[in-house]
């Protein structure tokens, strides 16, 4: 059985420091680990100002060498409207029985049924055959 402790001793209490809630690694290993763990949590505040200076400075070059290489553009609008210009779907009436055929024979949702017979601008048969078609 358990020893008597004197009254004042609370049980599962601890003195509060931190050496005796954690425990002492035993072998150089283990203390070596648990010393990079414990950099790893210390906060550094002797070159963080310079870091960021150091930063700021590298993403301003990369900019730079971006922009050059880029054609000039300023600030991309140039290749937004492009972008716009190329994303431009056409408007493709797509009939409901044939996006039930697709829902029935293909397993799908409406929503991709739809996609796939607006992708091949309504036509049924070259929508049934791009999905059924493997992909070379």
């Amino acid at each position: 059985m358990a020893e008597k402790q004197p009254p004042t001793v609370v049980e599962g209490a601890t003195t509060g420091d931190v050496e005796d809630e954690i425990p002492v690694a035993k072998s150089a290993e283990d203390r070596k680990a648990a010393a990079a763990l414990s950099s790893l949590d210390a906060p550094r505040e002797d070159d963080s100002a310079g870091l960021k200076d150091v930063d700021q400075e590298a993403v301003r070059k990369a900019m730079d060498r971006l922009t050059m290489a880029g054609g000039g553009a300023t600030n991309g609008t140039a290749t937004k409207k492009e972008e716009e210009k190329k994303v431009v779907k056409k408007v493709v009436k797509v009939d409901q029985a044939d996006v039930a055929l697709l829902i029935e024979e293909l397993e799908l949702s409406k929503i991709k049924a739809t996609d796939l017979l607006k992708s091949h601008d309504g036509m049924v048969e070259d929508a049934l055959r791009s999905f059924v078609a493997p992909v070379v």
